[in-house]
């Protein structure tokens, strides 16, 4: 089973451990799987998306940025 959503951020960004709490809360009551990524262990992560973590992806689409929206995230994974 591949993850549905994708976590990009980097540590130390509080941010980013909010999203972190948002998304795992969603996928685990929903079923689903997630990913993190880091953009300090990928150079073109890094270069695409160093203004916005964290961002989510959602089957590989970009989804949200800065903050996760919990009831976004809901619908976006058919909830």
């Amino acid at each position: 089973m591949t993850a549905r959503v994708t976590l990009i951020g980097k540590p130390g960004c509080h941010l980013c451990d909010e999203a972190r709490e948002v998304v795992a809360r969603v996928t685990a009551e929903l079923g689903e799987r997630f990913e993190e990524r880091s953009i300090l262990d990928d150079p073109a992560l890094h270069d695409r998306y160093w203004e916005q973590i964290p961002v989510t992806l959602v089957d590989g689409a970009p989804h949200d940025f800065w903050r996760v929206s919990e009831a976004r995230l809901r619908a976006a994974l058919g909830a």
